[in-house]
């Protein structure tokens, strides 16, 4: 029996043409029976009415061709369908669950950061490799992160991260001509910049016991996996699949802290667990502290501006997070 695949994609990243030749270069190899529909996105909806057409339509996976606004747009309408089914409601193991009637996620990464794809291991650069990973059938259970700004109602999905700080402004700095020439490396030239723009504020935080502890920061993320612009992992014991979020804080001033920020990236979380025995857990160090958490609410004493999965959504003082294990099978 053909599977049913919607391919929602974004034509200013892209042809169909080329869509096409790469999606048959996968279906030879694999020899895969298709139905296939072309749901194309639009400036004022990166996806969701795409995504929400094609679960309609008894789609059995969706393959978003774009970057990560597509990516997370269609995301989101799986994560809300999920959460319908009571499937993945926070406090729900982050094991494979049932999903009737709701299609699997694929990515066939077409932005300048690629961010879950990145971290996933999905192939860029490559439609072909890209679209014949999804079309192999074997998905993976991962959570899904929301986050509301100012105690807005209004919820947005995040599958990578969100927060302020340096990476905010790695983006906000990013120059979007030498970003269409040199793709993700465009987000290491910006890095000087991002990092001289962020101030440390005082922050309030709060978990979903009640408790509330009083911290500072210039650089605060909230992630579901670890890895972020230009390749640099920020959270080194992320797991997209453990039904938590990671923490990130950093309240680096002066050269004495950039230098421990910098020993406790590249050492403590970095070539120090390429040795036998080290752990997976993220070290804290003076200036860097990481932390897990299921629910967080992040009071700023200053406006900052807030990123969500390599988007800028505005400047904001409350940031709500809460993950919802298990909302996706990507593939």
């Amino acid at each position: 029996m053909a599977q049913q695949v919607a391919i929602v994609w974004n034509p200013s990243k892209t042809s169909r043409e080329e869509l096409e030749d790469a999606l048959g270069d996968a279906v030879e190899k694999t020899g895969a029976e298709l139905e296939v529909m072309w749901l194309q996105t639009s400036p004022d909806d990166p996806g969701r009415a795409a995504a929400e057409q094609a679960i309609d339509k008894a789609a059995g996976l969706i393959v978003a061709a774009g970057g990560d606004g597509t990516v997370r747009a269609v995301a989101e309408v799986l994560a809300e369908r999920t959460a319908a089914l009571d499937v993945g409601a926070p406090g729900a193991a982050s094991a494979s669950v049932p999903r009737d009637g709701l299609p699997d996620l694929a990515i066939a990464p077409l932005g300048t950061g690629n961010l879950l794809a990145r971290n996933l291991g999905v192939p860029v650069g490559d439609l072909a490799a890209a679209f014949t990973r999804a079309l192999a059938d074997d998905a993976r259970s991962i959570d899904v992160g929301w986050l509301s700004v100012d105690g807005a109602d209004e919820r947005q999905a995040f599958a990578v991260m969100a927060g302020f700080g340096i990476d905010a402004h790695m983006i906000s700095e990013t120059d979007d001509d030498l970003k269409s020439r040199v793709g993700w490396l465009a987000y290491v030239e910006s890095l000087g910049r991002a990092v001289s723009v962020s101030e440390v504020i005082d922050i309030r935080v709060t978990e979903g016991d009640g408790a509330e502890r009083e911290a500072r920061a210039h650089t605060l993320m909230i992630g579901n996996c670890g890895m972020v612009q230009g390749g640099i992992t920020l959270l080194p014991a992320a797991d997209p699949a453990d039904g938590e979020l990671d923490m990130l804080v950093v309240d680096t001033e002066g050269v004495g802290g950039w230098f421990d920020a910098a020993r406790n990236m590249l050492w403590d979380n970095g070539l120090k667990k390429l040795l036998p025995g080290t752990g997976v857990e993220a070290e804290s160090s003076d200036s860097i502290a990481h932390h897990r958490t299921t629910r967080i609410r992040i009071d700023l004493d200053e406006p900052r501006e807030i990123e969500l999965d390599g988007d800028i959504i505005g400047e904001a003082t409350r940031i709500d997070a809460e993950v919802q294990p298990a909302a996706l099978r990507v593939r």
